[in-house]
């Protein structure tokens, strides 16, 4: 049973759901209230014999395809390398960084990324989301054999960031919530229990304005999807439908002290310190700007499985 890439879109004034294959999108039966609904009344069997009325990808309008009501969960600092640009040290840390993002921030795969007025220093930060295959609602075992009952598909997200916000404020929700903080998609590729391998082995990749800003493998990641299914088992429901982020790779914008430098800027004043952390960023001319365009995309090596090319323009705010 191959990989089933699917669409959610809005054609003529109403929202469907599509099988994508070659640019052509074959519509689904039927209406579905949420991803998790869509998720739970379609098997990839059925999907995978789809061959109805068809229509062109460019006739469309692509919406993301998790919807808002599901839960948004995130992992960070979750790339070996990312850590230690981070300023962490990736044989210390020796738990999962989770946190979440308000769900008004999900918006289609091509839409612009607002600039708010009052952030100085936004950042960009793909990464690979697992879409929830099930509900789980008490403390569950996870492991590579079982992976497949919980795991329905993968997308790729943007977790955009207000550094200036997330940072010195101590507010990852704050600074990376902020309306368009958030676009999934454009597609959302169902995998089977043959597939999930493919999780150790996809390829993500981000350039601003053309230029890679960010390139690497999930086989680095530091906590996989089975670890982290088991620990938020037992800390909270997760639903059909539900996204998690699973961290971004090195080569943010965002620049921090080493350890050393940390353990030295404790010991000042908070003012002080935070007014050095922001002289720090002022320098970094990767943070975005009004007019940048970010493209990000994430495939296996063998184009079996292949996210799209997710499209933002940075504009700033009205």
């Amino acid at each position: 049973m191959s990989a089933v890439h699917v669409v959610r879109f809005q054609h003529q004034d109403a929202i469907h759901w599509g099988v994508i294959r070659q640019g052509r999108i074959s519509v689904v039966p039927g209406s579905f209230a949420s991803t998790g609904d869509f998720i739970s009344r379609n098997s990839i069997a059925d999907l995978q014999q789809i061959n109805g009325d068809e229509l062109a990808e460019s006739e469309v309008s692509l919406l993301s395809p998790v919807t808002r009501d599901q839960q948004f969960v995130c992992q960070g600092a979750n790339y070996r390398q990312h850590m230690i640009e981070s300023g962490m040290d990736p044989d210390v840390k020796k738990y999962n960084m989770i946190f979440t993002k308000a769900t008004s921030c999900i918006v289609p795969a091509h839409s612009d990324l607002i600039k708010p007025r009052n952030v100085r220093f936004l950042d960009y930060e793909i990464e690979l989301g697992l879409v929830m295959k099930r509900g789980i609602s008490g403390a569950t075992q996870v492991n590579d054999a079982n992976l497949h009952e919980f795991i329905a598909g993968v997308v790729i997200v943007n977790d955009y960031s207000a550094r200036d916000i997330q940072i010195p404020q101590m507010q990852f929700y704050k600074g990376k919530s902020f309306r368009t903080f958030g676009p999934v998609g454009p597609y959302l590729c169902l995998l089977g229990a043959e597939q999930m391998h493919y999780l150790k082995a996809l390829q993500l990749r981000l350039t601003v304005n053309g230029q890679v800003r960010q390139s690497d493998s999930t086989a680095n990641l530091v906590y996989g999807p089975a670890e982290t299914l088991s620990e938020l088992s037992a800390v909270q429901d997760l639903a059909a439908g539900d996204l998690i982020a699973t961290g971004t790779p090195a080569g943010c914008a965002l620049t921090v002290p080493s350890p050393a430098k940390q353990r030295i800027a404790a010991l000042l004043p908070e003012a002080t310190k935070w007014k050095m952390f922001l002289k720090a960023q002022e320098g970094r001319t990767q943070y975005l700007k009004p007019g940048d365009l970010v493209e990000a995309s994430i495939r296996s090596a063998d184009g079996v499985i292949d996210l799209g090319l997710q499209r933002n323009r940075v504009v700033g705010e009205a």
